[in-house]
């Protein structure tokens, strides 16, 4: 692609300022000879002709300028206080030592005026907002895109421009070109971009992957184009290294700029974008880790005033760039808020996970949010900024705060594939504008939507002048978000004494005679079974399997008869309590166990039919990592109870001489009953009928592919309650859930328990009415 071309008015414009002009800060005081005060503090820009402009703060020069009004009542009287005073004090018969008053008053005003007084300086909110663009960033670019696609690289080198041009139509920008409205009183002043230097980019990369990119300013278009496949998601042209170089030395300027208060604060429009650069290669579309660079850089001139650096990361994509680069410095704070997928979106791997929270004098000062998931929207980066971001940067209280700017989370971003919207971006940078006195860069890296970053760039940027971000419209936050930053909250906790809620102790597990909880319950159930029931366990002879699901399969001794059987494979038990505001403990007196499986086990065992009881724990033995909070492996557990339902299937259940043959599935549990209709051939020809409760987790089809008919017969024979607030109901559903998913019956309740508890007697004629009892035969039996 032509990087000059003039696609969406794609205007080089040579001659424009913000290409050339440079910025220049200077001050002045001096102290008049009367002794009154006069301080003058100048800042300029350059404007497109080269003439600087100067804006000068002044205070009185003399007492004639500015009357004090606390003397006034005591040197010019008016007539009504004068004749208030002497009302009172001939009333009070006191008077009124004038003379003194008068004298003391005098001395007072001479010590004011004999006192040394340091000039006034601006307010940091007359300073100006910087903007750092170079139209020649622009120029690099594909050399040979592949034929087959039709649209742009995702890195499209109008990005930049996009983004320079809706400043310039808001009136932020000067630019005779491109301004199509009014000017705001005082636009962003231009940062000139510069070459980095050598040895600036190997302070965070080494000197073989600079050399490397300078040596590709020399190769052959065909060269670089065999090149580019050697290497991840990067593409190269003769000028990249010249880009690459002007990309990282903007990054530096404008946070020069900021760091030694010439600034208010500024935003570099910059690419390549960098966070994803390490130390030896260029990869995902970056070339030299700009931010890193930068702040390093910032570090060296800057040591008294710029110590400790806050790097904020929004980019969709995990910044393992910056990750790598201050993994272990102390001084740096890096975090990232980024889709993670269980390290399957790029970068892809383990390190953007929320387990990785720096190295040795590092630790706690790396902190990723890794959303499990695309879709995430305004309030659960909100949600993230309120319960982690902004507590741990307001106790690591930095000096300098920097924001990698990518805007592919943007609402419209297909490769992101979620939904912040330009007021969230707005949200977010105000929040960080109130830390480091307002020191705040914001430095760009993805975003592949032309419009979704231009109006997201432009949010941004009106935050920066001083305006308040709009109104939002999504306030409640995902579940899964909600999770997801409760998980770091609680893993970053044994860093940061802010965060809550507070993690267990790391070695809990480790105490003599400690033992999981569902471990505790599920004996207690086990011992309650055996004295009640008279059930037994099952010996489970798999080496995988034995031990995880030790007293999980229990059975009556009738099972094996010729009476109906009733299998039933349920997620453990409900534990509901009132945690501790603060530790988030949950004593003993205060949780209940909430066991709806216990009431269909009893009366099965009072009807005389034969039970199965199989609990699916959510922790399997030598699977879960003990480290702090565990979820659930979900994949690997309902592996493992797949493999549990075909051994008791083809060693206990399909042997026995059971006349009737029901199937009870609670919970993500009842997967392992839709697997085995799947996959035993003649399984359903056993079955007499089907009964799941399905509450959070996706509905399961079966599959016609072994017969034709099955989903017919599972229609007939299977009745799953779907718990109220199920997206299988929602109304805007273009038709009816398919027969394949079983008979739907719509709860009126949510929650296992609570469903349990209310389909219990529609089970109970569901089994009776397929066993052959009548209605009266049960009545009379639910009565005894």
């Amino acid at each position: 692609m032509d990087p000059s071309d003039d696609d969406s008015q794609m205007t080089d414009a040579p001659e424009s300022s913000t290409a050339r002009n440079s910025l220049k800060m200077t001050g002045q005081s001096r102290r008049p000879a009367n002794g009154a005060m006069l301080a003058t503090a100048m800042f300029g820009s350059i404007t497109a002709n080269g003439l600087q402009i100067s804006q000068r703060y002044t205070t009185p020069s003399s007492d004639n300028e500015v009357s004090n009004p606390l003397t006034r009542p005591f040197r010019d009287p008016s007539r009504e206080s004068s004749v208030l005073a002497n009302n009172v004090a001939n009333n009070l018969s006191i008077e009124t030592p004038q003379d003194g008053l008068d004298e003391r008053l005098s001395d007072f005003m001479d010590e004011l005026d004999d006192e040394e007084h340091e000039p006034t300086t601006p307010y940091v909110s007359t300073l100006p907002t910087g903007l750092c663009y170079d139209v020649r960033m622009r120029y690099h670019c594909e050399l040979d895109p592949p034929k087959e696609r039709r649209d742009y690289h995702p890195e499209d080198p109008r990005r930049i421009f996009k983004i320079y041009k809706e400043l310039c139509i808001a009136g932020l920008v000067k630019d005779d070109l491109l301004n199509t409205g009014t000017l705001i009183p005082n636009p962003l002043v231009p940062i000139p971009a510069r070459d980095v230097t050598e040895s600036e980019v190997c302070l965070v990369h080494d000197k073989k992957h600079f050399d490397f990119m300078r040596s590709t300013s020399e190769m052959t278009p065909d060269m670089l184009v065999l090149l580019e496949r050697q290497f991840d998601s990067i593409y190269f042209n003769t000028v990249t290294y010249q880009c690459a170089l002007l990309s990282a030395g903007g990054a530096i300027e404008t946070c020069r700029a900021v760091a030694s208060r010439q600034l208010k604060n500024a935003i570099a429009v910059i690419r390549p974008p960098g966070h994803h650069a390490e130390c030896n290669r260029p990869m995902g579309f970056c070339i030299f880790d700009n931010v890193s660079i930068a702040t390093k850089v910032c570090q060296l001139d800057y040591p008294e005033t710029c110590r400790k650096v806050m790097i904020l990361d929004w980019d969709v994509h995990h910044g393992n760039g910056i990750q790598q680069a201050f993994y272990q410095d102390p001084n740096v704070l890096y975090v990232s808020i980024h889709v993670h997928e269980d390290g399957n979106f790029y970068p892809s791997g383990p390190y953007g996970d929320h387990f990785h929270c720096g190295g040795e004098n590092g630790l706690g000062k790396n902190i990723n949010i890794p959303w499990p998931t695309k879709g995430m929207g305004d309030a659960d980066y909100l949600f993230a900024f309120q319960h982690v971001v902004m507590p741990v940067a307001y106790e690591f209280d930095p000096d300098l705060v920097i924001i990698a700017a990518g805007f592919d989370a943007a609402d419209g971003d297909q490769l992101g594939g979620c939904f912040v919207t330009p007021a969230c971006y707005a949200h977010m940078t105000y929040m960080l504008m109130g830390l480091a006195h307002g020191k705040l860069v914001v430095c760009l890296e993805g975003g592949y939507n032309l419009r979704s970053i231009s109006k997201s760039a432009l949010a941004v940027t009106r935050t920066l002048i001083g305006e308040l971000p709009d109104r939002m419209e999504e306030t409640k936050a995902t579940d899964v978000g909600i999770e997801t930053v409760q998980m770091v909250a609680m893993y970053q906790s044994r860093f940061w004494p802010c965060l809550y809620p507070k993690d267990r102790p790391q070695n809990v597990s480790d105490q003599p005679n400690a033992e999981r909880m569902h471990d505790v319950i599920r004996y207690y159930q086990a011992s309650q079974l055996r004295e009640n029931h008279s059930m037994t366990s099952l010996t489970i002879f798999r080496d995988r399997l034995s031990k995880s699901f030790e007293n999980q399969v229990m059975a009556t001794p009738n099972f094996e008869q010729a009476i109906p059987l009733i299998v039933i494979f349920h997620d453990p038990p409900e534990i509901m309590g009132a945690p501790h505001p603060v530790s988030k403990k949950l004593d003993l007196h205060n949780t209940w166990l909430a066991d709806g499986i216990k009431h269909y086990v009893d009366w099965a065992a009072k009807q005389g039919y034969g039970v199965i009881d199989v609990n699916i724990p959510k922790h399997l033995t030598g699977i879960d990592v003990d480290d702090g909070y565990s979820d659930e492996d979900k994949a690997r557990r309902m592996a493992a109870t797949d493999e549990l339902a075909v051994y008791l299937w083809e060693n206990y259940i399909d042997l026995n001489d059971a006349t009737k043959l029901f199937f009870i599935g609670v919970g993500v549990a009842y997967q392992a009953i839709i697997n085995l209709l799947n996959n035993r051939e003649g399984f359903f020809e056993r079955v007499t009928g089907t009964m799941n409760f399905i509450d959070e987790s996706p509905l399961l089809p079966v599959s016609d592919q072994t017969t034709y008919w099955l989903s017919k017969w599972y229609k007939a024979h299977s009745l799953n309650f779907v718990s109220k607030n199920h997206l299988v109901w929602d109304i805007d559903r273009p038709k009816k859930p398919s027969k394949r998913f079983g008979n739907l019956v719509h709860s009126p309740v949510s929650g296992l328990n609570d469903m349990l508890t209310v389909h219990q007697e529609d089970v109970q004629d569901f089994i009776v009415a397929r066993i052959g009892i009548n209605r009266e035969e049960l009545r009379q039996g639910r009565e005894s």
